[in-house]
């Protein structure tokens, strides 16, 4: 008989959420889509029922299948573990891959029934294949993709949920090697580059307003890269891609204004600046070369470059680098609040399995937490697992916490937004950013929100405390914005499906 003829297979694929943490996934506009899953429903035969559960909408529980598929960040993996056994103890096939199964497969080889180590792309067929003939191993090397065999996302899958941004890949790999980081490791040292025009036909097959472009290094360090840009962001013009959108670069992404012009002109409205620090001593920590050659005091120069093409700047900072002592994470806030970043990423340095920080650390004994496997739950940036060499894990924590409270404060966000409508004049930039803070607020201070007097709600607002003056004053002038620019803006950011 033809397979055609025969009952389809089913295959699950979970998105698994940290039950310690919520993080990212506490709020629909940060709740992004998987999209290495996309590329695995893309991968495969026709002949599979291909089925997504996304723990960040629903929490996962049996249901029957042929084989279940997980991804996973490091902070999620004991999560993946715990629904593995779930299904093992069902008779179904497990299967993990992603960025902690590729940098720690001897450990995930003991909680699933198959890992697949590296990219996709090559050895996912042979997976479903093996499977099939009743021969699938207990680990597959996955390797490097070249850029011809990328698939264009299956975004079918996405549909059950109100996801608020498409995400889109244009290329992969980082020659970078920072400390704390492990794409190279997981990608490889070299940019491999999709085709622009590849890139902007997969653009045309998403539908959400708003877009994530995911690359580590929006503007590569290749040769032609700003050339490469400028044809993509005026492609997504020509062919009417109507999106407002943000991405990820390094301290470059300033130096070309028509690179600036038209990622403006296509509709970035935002752009996260990997900043991590404003002391060459803590950038030297991290090996964040690029940042050390331009130098510290570039930074607002290059914040200025970004504004005046109507682009707000999402600053990613570290706290808790190994030489930081107390005075230097509040110096790092202060740059935080007064440098002219427009939104705030604020990160406890983690050890992430993989990179060099982790192996050298783990190797001095210095990782206080590290009781693997049900330890990564603690590894999501926001909760400190080791000291510094000035200071213990409960310091540190203590003081992010202080330093939290104060950075995310609501006059604080509301300040910076009225500045980011100043430097950018972007009615659009200002609500993103605003919005971005709050977003960021309520992750880092989750165990405080609450609906009782005395707890902080979803507004970064105490309960049952007086307003200040300034919001106070400002709160007319918001209600204004909102009827007349911001309106529009809200219905973008809360999901279409």
């Amino acid at each position: 008989m033809e397979m055609t003829e025969k009952k389809k297979r089913k295959l699950l694929l979970i998105n698994p959420i940290n039950q310690y943490r919520l993080g990212f996934s506490n709020d629909p506009s940060t709740s992004y889509m998987p999209l290495g899953l996309g590329i695995i429903a893309a991968l495969t035969p026709d002949h599979w029922e291909v089925e997504l559960i996304d723990e960040s909408f629903e929490l996962c529980t049996f249901r029957p299948a042929d084989m279940v598929g997980f991804t996973a960040f490091t902070a999620n993996a004991f999560r993946a573990y715990e629904l593995a056994a779930m299904f093992r103890s069902q008779g179904v096939h497990t299967v993990m891959g992603g960025i902690h199964a590729s940098m720690m497969p001897e450990e995930v080889v003991n909680y699933v029934d198959t890992t697949v180590s590296g990219e996709a792309e090559l050895i996912w067929p042979r997976v479903i294949k093996d499977f099939e003939e009743g021969r699938i191993q207990k680990l597959y090397q996955g390797g490097i993709t070249p850029v011809d065999k990328i698939p264009f996302v299956r975004r079918e899958i996405y549909k059950k949920y109100p996801y608020v941004y498409d995400l889109i890949q244009i290329s992969r790999g980082c020659p970078m090697g920072c400390d704390f980081c492990s794409v190279t490791k997981m990608c490889g040292s070299k940019y491999r580059e999709r085709p622009v025009e590849e890139v902007l036909d997969e653009l045309e097959q998403t539908d959400r307003p708003l877009l994530f472009i995911v690359d580590d290094h929006l503007i590569n360090t290749n040769k032609g890269a700003e050339e490469r840009a400028i044809r993509l962001f005026r492609g997504m013009v020509e062919r009417k891609i109507n999106k407002l959108w943000f991405g990820q670069a390094a301290m470059n992404f300033a130096d070309n204004d028509e690179v600036l012009h038209w990622a403006a002109k296509s509709g970035c409205t935002l752009i996260l600046l990997g900043i991590e620090a404003e002391k060459p001593e803590a950038l030297k920590d991290a090996r964040k070369r690029l940042n050390l050659k331009r130098g510290v005091d570039y930074y607002q120069e290059a914040f200025r470059k970004i504004h005046k093409h109507g682009i707000a700047v999402l600053g990613a900072m570290i706290f808790g680098m190994e030489s930081d002592n107390e005075q230097d994470l509040y110096n790092r806030m202060e740059f935080c609040l007064k440098s002219g970043i427009d939104a705030m990423q604020t990160s406890i340095m983690t050890p992430l399995p993989g990179t060099d920080l982790f192996f050298r650390l783990r190797d001095q004994k210095k990782i206080d937490l590290c009781n693997y496997p049900e330890d990564w739950k603690h590894y999501h940036f926001k909760e400190a697992t080791m000291g510094t060499n000035h200071m213990t894990r409960e310091e540190l924590q203590h003081t992010m916490r202080n330093i939290w409270m104060k950075l995310y404060k609501k006059e604080n966000i509301r300040k910076m937004m009225f500045r980011t409508l100043r430097k950018t004049r972007n009615f659009k930039a200002a609500y993103w950013v605003y919005g971005t803070n709050h977003n960021y607020g309520r992750i880092v201070l989750e165990d405080l929100l609450g609906d009782q007097p005395g707890d902080l709600n979803r507004n970064l607002e105490w309960i049952g405390s007086k307003r200040s003056w300034y919001i106070r004053l400002t709160n007319p002038v918001l209600t204004i914005i909102y009827a007349i620019w911001w309106k529009y803006m809200v219905r973008r950011f809360t999901g279409r499906y």
